[in-house]
């Protein structure tokens, strides 16, 4: 059976890989006929209309499914699709009350236009009551035309008239207003790197976020996606090499971990582990598989250099003894740190994940890019993880993309031979080891001579 989702017109390049996972996640065979990045209408084929709620239910990125019941590039197109496709289920919503909207994307009809509309599809024989709230059924015909953007982008001409008409009836809406709850203007705690709620939200996702999973951030900042797994039912914990970026500052901590905070406010405090100080390159967890998921926006070391844990030269640092207690038990202590290069960054959070992750475990990483770089940075891979997706955010000089692994199991491997094989640069400043600094600073110095 086909049915049509009616996606957010926002973040375009994650719509299709955040629907596929949610099929994923919850085991359900889908087939996506028809997609086009310019429009919120898509066509998938689902097994039935349980498993169409259950999609939706758990999308961000979507905001309504209907059952198609036709379509057509005119309207005798679709009255004859509704009729090969339908037919034999008219009788069964005869008596029902029912609701009927004409519903035009980029385009507009005429009260007079949509009568005549309605009147079109008298054939339904819909007898039962107009109900225009809560009816028991809701019929829509939707006119989707072509908008100025996708004219501009790659020059589909506009017309007066849609390119595709539907007409579907109304399942169910998304979880997509969960966002309204999670907005960062009124999180408790945050800081000036926590991650948009609805990204959060898309990341876990994508990351297959459920309940009996572990899920794991190795960058916490203020927990913006330990949240964001948890609220989809996640155990979740997280690390940072900076301790205050999760406890933060004194006044803030006075009833404990300040990223605490967030969880009691939405009521997912037992979701919660626990957060301690360590990096990728230094941490306490075993190299065993025990996490579902890790989720992550690794600093990109443009306002300062990259570091982790450690002493410059690498010697190891005899213990400091302060009133008979060793310097780093006592509080505030913070620890050494040395420079660190982006693209050993890049390689030691895949090799994190590939001996930490389950098979079939998946890894969601935000890393840069820059928009208009003649070869863009190739993306990270590892034998051990499949690629998934790749979905990119753009700004106005720069891109961020959304990297989706997959755990391979024992024995099976990923082609890499198209990915990373840069290495960091020689030196030990922070524009010595990393090539997107360098290329995002110079790219603002060139602006600010322009101007």
């Amino acid at each position: 059976m086909e049915y049509l989702v009616r996606l957010a017109q926002c973040h375009e390049t994650f719509r299709q890989p955040e629907l596929q996972a949610v099929a994923t996640l919850l085991g359900i065979d889908m087939e996506i006929i028809a997609y086009n990045e310019f429009t919120p209408f898509c066509v998938v084929k689902l097994k039935d209309e349980e498993a169409a709620r259950a999609l939706i239910s758990r999308s961000i990125l979507a905001k309504d499914i209907l059952e198609l019941w036709g379509k057509g590039t005119t309207y005798e197109e679709l009255h004859a699709d509704v009729h090969q496709r339908t037919k034999h289920r008219w009788a069964d919503y005869h008596k029902v009350t029912y609701a009927l909207a004409v519903d035009c994307f980029a385009g507009k009809r005429s009260t007079a236009k949509k009568t005549e509309i309605f009147e079109s599809f008298g054939y339904l024989n819909l007898r039962g009551e107009v109900r225009l709230k809560n009816p028991e059924e809701q019929f829509r015909v939707i006119e989707d035309y072509v908008t100025d953007v996708e004219e501009n982008a790659i020059g589909t001409q506009r017309s007066s008239e849609p390119r595709m008409i539907y007409l579907g009836r109304w399942l169910a809406k998304s979880d997509r207003d969960i966002i309204l709850t999670h907005t960062l203007k009124k999180r408790k705690y945050i800081s000036t790197t926590s991650m948009d709620a609805e990204l959060a939200l898309v990341t876990a996702n994508m990351a297959l976020a459920a309940p009996g999973k572990v899920f794991f951030d190795p960058f916490v900042g203020a927990g913006s996606f330990l949240v964001a797994a948890s609220h989809f039912g996640a155990l979740t914990m997280g690390s940072d090499i900076d301790p205050r970026a999760f406890r933060g500052k004194e006044h803030e901590r006075k009833n404990g971990m300040a990223m605490l905070q967030n969880f009691k406010q939405y009521n997912i405090v037992s979701q919660f582990l626990d957060a301690f100080t360590s990096d990728v390159t230094n941490t306490p967890l075993r190299d065993t598989a025990l996490l579902d998921g890790i989720i992550c926006d690794p600093p990109y070391g443009v306002r300062e250099g990259l570091r982790v844990l450690g002493t410059r030269d690498g010697k190891v640092i005899e213990p400091v003894i302060i009133d008979g207690v060793p310097a780093h038990y006592r509080k505030g202590y913070i620890p050494p740190k040395r420079p660190y290069g982006f693209e050993a960054l890049q390689r030691d959070i895949l090799e994190f994940a590939v001996l930490r992750l389950v098979p079939n475990g998946r890894l969601a990483m935000w890393m840069p890019t820059a928009s208009d770089e003649a070869v863009e940075f190739p993306v990270p891979m590892h034998p051990n993880l499949e690629v998934i997706s790749v979905c990119v955010q753009p700004f106005t000089n720069w891109s961020r993309r959304l990297m989706i692994y997959r755990r391979l199991p024992e024995g099976e491997t990923s082609d890499v031979t198209l990915g990373r094989s840069k290495t960091d640069g020689e030196g030990v400043s922070a524009d010595d080891l990393n090539a997107f600094r360098v290329k995002y600073n110079n790219r603002n110095a060139s602006r600010a001579e322009e101007k």
